[in-house]
């Protein structure tokens, strides 16, 4: 996927990563970490709605929620559309991502005016350890495993993560292209298989995503859940989404049959 570049709208190398944005001439704005596309205007909509819509539909009430990276807003603009949620907390190490979004991606960034929505800039392993039992759902928005990222793709993370669910609790992580990253995606599984009861895989549809298409790994410290299940759904007529629904929620987990085979499921 190659987008032609309009205007270079900002750049700086944050004390993580090389940050960019430019305005493309048919997706809008694009947000660049270290050389990689993380979303576009035009179809950030689809990754947004599934890591956040999917978790929180398979949770009975998920209340309190946390995001680990996501410094663009976007997760954070769909988590509030649930009524449920009391609390959502956004734990982002690199400031540079939260003030270049709010300014150039500002439809993403809406949803850090919310009022139910916590930010702390800082290192998400910390507050992990500083936060056991505390979370409903726990979603981790983050870039490819590279930089500051590499860490969320360890088994030691996804250990953090368990002891800081409440009892039902879920995980949603970013779970790469099955079409280019099937080992990768399988080690994490496997990985994840030892600590949680519960482990699946899902994927959507995002053009501007190598292969187009990106996956999500979930997790639930409950024996015997159904994730694939959606427990409430929005109303139909709401326009709350544009990639998400029931269905859409049940598809996602069906996998060709080169997939389901090579990550075990």
């Amino acid at each position: 996927m190659s987008l032609q570049v309009q205007e270079i709208l900002h750049h700086e190398v944050s004390l993580f990563q090389d940050v960019l944005v430019f305005k493309s001439t048919n997706h809008g704005n694009v947000l660049v970490l270290d050389g990689v596309i993380q979303a576009t205007e035009w179809d950030e909509f689809a990754y947004q709605e599934m890591i956040a819509h999917v978790p929180l539909m398979a949770h009975r009430d998920p209340k309190d929620v946390l995001v680990i990276g996501g410094g663009d807003g976007g997760v954070l603009r769909e988590i509030v559309k649930h009524p449920e949620v009391n609390s959502v907390t956004l734990v982002e190490i690199d400031e540079a991502v939260i003030r270049v979004s709010k300014k150039f991606l500002p439809d993403m960034a809406k949803g850090f005016a919310h009022p139910k929505v916590k930010v702390v800039v800082g290192d998400g392993f910390k507050y992990l350890k500083d936060n056991v039992g505390a979370f409903d759902v726990i979603i981790t928005d983050s870039s490819d495993p590279v930089g500051p990222a590499d860490v969320l793709f360890g088994e030691g993370f996804y250990e953090l993560m368990k002891r800081s669910l409440k009892e039902g609790g879920i995980v949603c992580t970013q779970g790469e292209c099955q079409w280019l990253h099937l080992p990768l995606i399988k080690q994490v599984l496997d990985s994840s298989k030892k600590l949680y009861p519960t482990v699946s895989y899902a994927w959507a549809s995002v053009p501007t995503y190598p292969c187009g298409n990106m996956g999500f790994i979930l997790c639930c410290d409950e024996e015997g859940r159904d994730l694939s299940k959606p427990l409430r759904q929005f109303e139909a007529d709401q326009g709350t989404t544009r990639y998400y629904n029931s269905g859409v929620h049940a598809a996602s987990f069906v996998l060709p049959e080169f997939a389901r085979k090579g990550l075990g499921l």
